[in-house]
């Protein structure tokens, strides 16, 4: 009997890209506040979410140096369980809510992408690096304080994707605009059958339910943020038109499970 929670599926269950939930994720973080063309925006949501037009095209761009685990105190096997993402996040609404929306994602580590997929998260394979802090002081280890200098890029396919530098100014207890929403995605597996390729098997709008949030050590600062043209990916089509707030902070939560809003198949 073949076992395991993802593919692929093996008699001992081992072999499967990533463990079953409840999946704990701790990160340090770098993100930056900033608004599109609404219009453009707008185009990367599916039918029932729309923009959110009291924040005109606003989103934010996170960075997160991560380590995950089940139950199984996988963060032990430390090659399987870091990783290193980056994520895109529109202000959006469903249905008169509002809501945080994911139309791009990256990481490193292929147990991620599937955790993922299984979520609703569209992760690719791409390379993710930020600056790193350390508890011993050196002039390799900018400070977390006033004035520290912090930068986070992603590229794929030997292609720069993304370029963030921020500038701390101030610690805060509340980082406001910051996960302050709900994040709805959209879990979509395509149907590999002559005549039904637009016939996906599941296309479901789902609320991704995290657990047991923590956010600590919070700053916030000046930001820079640029999006380069390259092809073979539309990132680029969000281009900053202008640039808010940067914030760096650790962040901890779980997953167990999503709850369906709507399936866009039937």
């Amino acid at each position: 009997m073949l076992k395991g929670f993802a593919v692929p599926r093996s008699p001992r269950g081992t072999a499967a890209l990533t463990p079953p939930p409840p999946w704990h994720y701790a990160a340090d973080v770098l993100a930056v506040e900033f608004w599109s063309d609404p219009e453009v925006s707008a185009t990367m949501l599916p039918q029932e979410v729309e923009l959110d037009a009291r924040s005109n095209g606003r989103s934010v761009a996170i960075f997160a140096d991560c380590q995950f685990t089940a139950n199984g105190d996988e963060y032990l096997d430390p090659a399987r369980y870091q990783s290193r993402e980056f994520l895109v996040l529109l202000d959006a609404t469903w249905r008169g809510s509002q809501i945080a929306w994911c139309p791009y994602a990256y990481t490193d580590n292929d147990a991620a992408i599937m955790m993922g997929w299984v979520q609703g998260y569209p992760r690719k394979l791409g390379v993710v690096h930020q600056t790193r802090t350390f508890a011993a002081q050196s002039a390799a280890s900018p400070p977390l304080g006033r004035n520290g200098r912090l930068a986070g890029c992603v590229s794929a396919h030997g292609q720069r994707l993304a370029d963030a530098r921020l500038t701390l100014r101030e610690e805060v207890d509340r980082l406001d605009g910051l996960f302050d929403r709900p994040v709805v995605t959209r879990r979509y597996f395509p149907r590999l059958c002559a005549g039904a390729h637009d016939k996906p098997v599941v296309d479901e709008l789902v609320l991704c339910i995290m657990d047991n949030v923590m956010i600590t050590n919070g700053w916030i600062g000046s930001a820079e943020l640029i999006f380069p043209e390259v092809h073979g990916e539309d990132l680029d089509m969000l281009g900053p038109i202008k640039v808010g707030r940067g914030y760096r902070f650790a962040f901890s939560f779980s997953v167990s499970c999503n709850e369906i809003l709507a399936n866009l198949a039937v």
